[in-house]
């Protein structure tokens, strides 16, 4: 599984962040990034859809990887 966020929708409110410290983290003006290369690993699943789920403009997106 991957996650990206959509830079067009993020406006700054920091759930992700809170929510997944180890998934994503925030830039110079506060808005939300991926930190790495957005893979998440196994263990860490439920707080990147939890992430996902409590943004308020749906700018998370999971990656199935197949």
């Amino acid at each position: 599984m991957k996650v990206q966020i959509n830079s067009e929708r993020c406006q700054g409110h920091g759930r992700c962040y809170d929510l997944a410290d180890d998934l994503f983290g925030d830039d110079d003006e506060g808005f939300g990034q991926v930190l790495g290369e957005g893979v998440v690993p196994p263990e860490k699943e439920r707080e990147a859809r939890l992430a996902a789920a409590n943004c308020p403009e749906r700018a998370i997106e999971i990656l199935e990887e197949t």
